[in-house]
């Protein structure tokens, strides 16, 4: 039987799935495959709660399948081999896949394309996580923005212009899936276990008032919706038509999610390399001592501390603490953001390249449209702005108060001059875009 395929990834739904709907109604049925992609999943550890998030929502999706005799088939290894497999055992007619615009993402999917065309089989990429992808917001002279306001602007403009033709589509119809039933593997049985950390559901109710408690860690009015958003189990067009009604603060985070994902895009080498080449001669310290404190929350300085033990427990951290504890990081003790960009990569369990990378090099100051290098946060000044009652400080940190609590790590008066003075002698030349 000729069957066309619907590879999952990183759009882990049934419903509003722009891949799977083209899928569905190109005449054939559809078998819908997931690989756990060993290129990947071999540098974490077997119980990553991502990993269990992933698995967690793709049995939901077998389960939906099962209702009309189908179901999804789970491979693990790396996706060259398991398309070689695939070709062999399967009559394919098209392979369709929803965009993923990281750098891996972009190769590996080269890489399957000139596989399957060698055997007469096309592969269909759709844009499916985003509203605009990488190129259909650019500046008059066909360049990419690399500031977030005029980015942001246009980006409205097109979305209004928009607006009445996007839509969300439900997958009612299920009988085009390919009819078989096959054994939905064990967490286990794929090298896997269960993990402590669990992502949290989203809760679209916060949006109206998002404006007046996004700053406030203690309130946890936060939507929750950031792992949703990086794994697909959410529809970003859902997200944004609801946003767009509801918030225009809420609205500006998903536009910024979409102006690190072009940045990411047009300049790959932001991954391991300063946006602005102006810092790329800044001395960071590195102090291998004073890293492993700032990870443990034991820099003395409580709403920093709060925000990485919140982290280590849970896997998330409050937006507005993120911002605090890497600029403490990067400016107060003169440790190279990467080292942070890497440990957040490791913890969050929103872990989404693209933002992470880009509010590392914002905090740093080394990013595009990021903090000028002489604005240096006070984390007191921050934690009395923001946590006055010590709420979020006393939920998070045990020994609060405590004769064990830790000494500061450093003095803000002299961090913040040593930063300004290290970060001044750093600059090639005129920082400016």
């Amino acid at each position: 039987m000729k069957i066309n395929i619907f590879w999952f990834r990183r759009d882990l739904r049934l419903d509003d799935n722009t891949g799977l709907n083209q899928a569905l109604n190109s005449g054939l049925p559809v078998l819908p495959v997931f690989i756990f992609d060993t290129n990947i999943i071999d540098e974490l550890p077997s119980d990553d709660p991502r990993v269990n998030f992933i698995y967690d929502s793709l049995f939901s999706i077998n389960k939906e399948l099962q209702k009309s005799g189908s179901s999804i088939y789970i491979l693990k290894g790396d996706p060259g081999k398991i398309w070689k497999e695939l070709i062999v055992s399967y009559d394919i007619n098209a392979v369709f896949v929803n965009k993923d615009y990281e750098p891996y993402s972009i190769e590996r999917d080269n890489r399957i394309e000139s596989l399957l065309k060698k055997h007469q089989i096309s592969f269909k990429r759709y844009k499916d996580q985003v509203i605009f992808e990488e190129s259909e917001i650019l500046k008059s002279d066909n360049k990419p923005y690399t500031i977030f306001t005029p980015y942001k602007n246009r980006w409205l403009q097109k979305f209004t212009e928009n607006f009445p033709f996007i839509t969300v589509n439900k997958v009612n119809e299920r009988s085009f899936f390919y009819s078989f039933s096959f054994k939905f593997p064990s967490l286990e049985v794929l090298g896997f276990s269960n993990s402590n950390v669990r992502v949290r559901p989203y809760d679209l109710s916060v949006i109206p008032d998002y404006h007046k408690f996004r700053d406030i860690p203690a309130s946890d009015m936060t939507s929750y919706l950031s792992p949703h958003l990086r794994f697909g189990t959410v529809s970003i067009r859902n997200l944004v038509k609801i946003a767009f009604r509801e918030n225009q603060t809420f609205l500006n985070e998903l536009i910024w999610r979409e102006f690190f994902m072009q940045i990411l895009f047009h300049f790959p080498h932001v991954v391991t390399r300063n946006f602005r080449t102006v810092y790329d001669d800044i001395q960071w310290i590195n102090d291998e001592g004073d890293f492993k404190r700032w990870c443990a929350g034991e820099s003395g300085y409580p709403i920093v501390d709060a925000g990485m033990r919140q982290l280590n427990k849970t896997g998330y951290m409050h937006n507005r603490v993120r911002m605090i504890t890497a600029g403490f990081l990067c400016k107060h003790l003169l440790i190279d953001w990467r080292w942070g960009e890497a440990y957040f990569a490791q913890k969050l369990l929103d872990y989404e390249l693209s933002s992470n990378n880009g509010n590392w090099q914002w905090a740093a100051g080394t990013g595009c449209d990021a903090a000028p290098y002489f604005r240096i946060f006070n984390p007191y000044a921050q934690q009395k702005k923001f946590d006055p009652e010590k709420e979020y400080i006393r939920k998070w940190i045990e020994d609060f108060e405590q004769p064990g609590y830790p000494a500061k790590i450093v003095e803000h008066d002299f961090a913040r001059q040593r930063a300004i003075t290290i970060y001044k002698s750093g600059i090639k030349s005129p920082a400016r875009d």
